[in-house]
């Protein structure tokens, strides 16, 4: 299994210049898991595949009040953390600020498969009404229409406050 040998200390750049770490599964702040959803069928697949095949892609992270923060790899920890011998993975390390991070759960998850509307919701209720950023400068951060910000505000703001809490 790729992850249970003893680790090296040093890093491996990747092609596009960036270093990509061994990181401790322990070690990794879930601050922005609240933004995803947990899917069982996904979560199998992920666990068998990093079974099969182990690591293929880096999970990401980026470094927040000393901390070090998963932006995407959600699924692969959890998967990593239910097999027997994974205690580290492989990350990529984004240089960005704690809105450009939230951003970039959007934007990373958006390339893999149909996006999930309550979580698109989730990351911009923060980014507006947490952060305080107007509706179109999110806008502009993912790519997107402001009436399309304004509507998916619209959706996690009809929840009541218990269901946008869980």
């Amino acid at each position: 299994m790729p992850n249970s040998q003893p680790l090296p200390a040093e890093c491996s750049d990747t092609s596009a210049g960036q270093q990509d770490r061994l990181l401790a599964l322990e070690s990794l702040d879930e601050r922005f898991q609240r933004y995803r959803l947990i899917q069982p069928k996904q979560e199998k697949q992920m666990t068998q595949s990093l079974q099969d095949y182990g690591q293929v892609s880096p999970v990401v992270v980026c470094q927040l009040e000393g901390q070090t923060v998963l932006v995407d790899g959600f699924k692969r920890l959890r998967a990593a953390r239910s097999l027997k011998g994974f205690t580290h993975l492989t990350a990529r390390l984004l240089e960005v600020d704690e809105q450009a991070a939230k951003a970039a759960v959007f934007n990373l998850n958006r390339v893999v498969g149909r996006p999930v509307e309550l979580e698109e919701s989730w990351i911009i209720y923060a980014l507006v009404r947490e952060d305080g950023l107007q509706q179109t400068e999110v806008a502009a951060m993912l790519g997107r229409h402001k009436s399309w910000v304004n509507r998916r505000l619209a959706l996690i703001e009809r929840l009541c406050e218990e269901a946008r809490q869980s």
